[in-house]
């Protein structure tokens, strides 16, 4: 059996659908912290249980019968993500679990100047203390992060943002489809994996370029410092450490620490991943 955690989110619901094309539905577990969200797919014969990374005896619960656990990492930051990574992993290893997957990033590394990439690697890091087999993927940048920068630029037309560099954006279509691949093929990777990187490494001078094409109307790069954008975030109300949280995305960008593009993405789902412009006009016609 193959559990997912974090399957009602955005990536995990993906992965359990790309599952779904390739295994029996009696394979395939979920651990959810609503199990009314999984409904649909206890309708199709999956198994649903309820697990929270607050409540360990739940987590040990859900994980029962595990051959493979795919860990998608939690929505949180600092020493609170990572505590809640251990409570899982440790959950994990008093379930019997065979392997465990974890949704870690490319650039992962303790000394990022990306807080979530600090703490992919001090989870990878109690991963590799368990003894267990493992698997870190190193997923490309979200796209989805991208999108979201351009949100304000869809009607003002200017892309008013930190210095960066170039990043791998990357869809979720693909990472998970990728994931379904690594989970049915158990075992092809030990540790971490090479980067799951879209096709190109895009600075937001690109992103505009190609957010000119796709929309048919000019878009300028306006590059403001880290301070003034800090205090802009703030005047409007962004909590201070989310605003720090975005700055550090662009301090890790302009060190290069998300600029590779490597084919294992491409050779996992047999195809091309989809390049940004793709993506973006996915999203803006949604």
């Amino acid at each position: 059996m193959i559990i997912v955690t974090g399957a009602t989110g955005k990536l995990g619901r993906r992965v359990v659908e790309r599952l779904l094309d390739r295994v029996p539905a009696e394979r395939v577990g979920v651990s959810v912290r609503d199990t009314r969200k999984a409904q649909d797919f206890a309708d199709r014969g999956v198994r649903v249980r309820q697990g929270d990374f607050d409540d360990p005896a739940s987590l040990v619960h859900s994980f029962e019968n595990a051959e493979q656990l795919l860990l998608v990492s939690l929505d949180r930051t600092g020493e609170e993500c990572v505590a809640g990574h251990r409570t899982a992993i440790d959950a994990a290893v008093k379930a019997g679990v065979g392997r465990i997957l974890y949704t870690s990033q490319m650039g992962a590394a303790h000394d990022s100047r990306f807080q979530a990439c600090r703490d992919h690697a001090r989870t990878e890091d109690l991963l590799r203390a368990t003894g267990l087999p493992w698997t870190s993927l190193r997923n490309g940048f979200y796209a989805a992060s991208a999108l979201q920068f351009l949100e304000p630029a869809r009607r003002s037309g200017d892309i008013t943002l930190p210095a960066d560099g170039p990043v791998a954006w990357t869809g979720h279509d693909d990472l998970a489809e990728a994931t379904a691949a690594i989970l049915t093929d158990e075992g092809r990777f030990e540790g971490p994996t090479p980067p799951l990187t879209g096709p190109a490494a895009l600075d937001f001078a690109a992103v505009a370029e190609l957010a000119a094409q796709a929309a048919g109307r000019p878009f300028t790069r306006t590059v403001v410092p880290d301070d003034t954008f800090r205090e802009q975030a703030l005047a409007h109300g962004a909590p201070a450490p989310t605003v720090d949280l975005m700055l550090s995305i662009f301090a890790a960008a302009r060190g290069g620490e998300f600029s590779a593009v490597d084919p294992t993405l491409a050779e996992l789902i047999g195809r091309r991943p989809a390049d940004f412009r793709a993506l973006l006009e996915r999203s803006w016609a949604a």
